[in-house]
């Protein structure tokens, strides 16, 4: 059973992954009616919400995109921030709707970063804990680690309606600014959705490894 879940899994993150990668591979051979490049769609969103002090960079890497709002900059990677297709154009309303989203002060948004610093802790002292508490049959460190593994799958159950919000957030400008039209939106609604589906993804993963070590552990505890 241990092996099974590790393996169902790793096809649940794998099979997201083929997914979101094929339907990008889709809609970034399309070009959009209005011939607007990532780029410019981002630039376009940010200035008619009065945010034209946001800068749009381009940044290396495929579907790296994603808003810093330290900085206060939205990346883009090279392909959706130089080309005028659907997935371009998608994929940088996406990450404005995450600029909108820290404007207007959104609720999960601003609970998942209140809990960063508590994560980050988290995915490093989670599996040390548990293997100090496998070597030295120390009970109290598993379950220390077990529950450091459920701060991590509730920053992913907070990040879920952060994305899924940011892509409606998305829809709703293009629609309001004419950036795609009726047909294009919703291929872009597809693209959206493929990425959302990797979030899923992980929240499914994550607990079933959570499920597989409370197994394991309970399993030893019984023997």
């Amino acid at each position: 059973m241990y092996y099974g879940l590790i393996f169902l899994g790793l096809a649940i993150t794998l099979g997201a992954q083929i997914y979101v990668t094929s339907t990008y591979n889709k809609y970034k051979k399309i070009r959009n009616s209005n011939d607007l490049t990532g780029k410019e769609v981002a630039e376009r969103i940010l200035r008619e919400n009065g945010l034209s002090n946001i800068k749009v960079e381009p940044t290396s890497g495929m579907l790296s995109d994603h808003y810093d709002p330290r900085s206060k900059v939205v990346r883009l990677s090279t392909d959706i921030y130089n080309n005028p297709t659907i997935a371009a154009a998608s994929v940088a309303a996406h990450e404005c709707g995450h600029a909108l989203q820290h404007k207007n002060k959104y609720f999960f948004l601003v609970l998942r970063n209140s809990i960063v610093p508590l994560v980050n802790f988290s995915s490093y002292a989670g599996y040390f804990a548990i293997m100090i508490g496998v070597i030295f049959s120390a009970i109290n460190f598993i379950w220390i680690g077990i529950i450091l593994e459920c701060v991590i799958l509730l920053f992913q159950v907070i990040t879920l309606p952060v994305e899924l919000n940011a892509s409606k957030r998305a829809l709703k400008e293009i629609k309001r600014l004419d950036i795609l039209d009726k047909k294009e939106v919703k291929k872009g609604r597809r693209m959206l959705t493929a990425a959302a589906l990797t979030y899923v993804a992980s929240i499914a993963t994550t607990l079933l490894e959570i499920l597989r070590l409370v197994l394991m552990f309970t399993g030893r505890n019984n023997d």
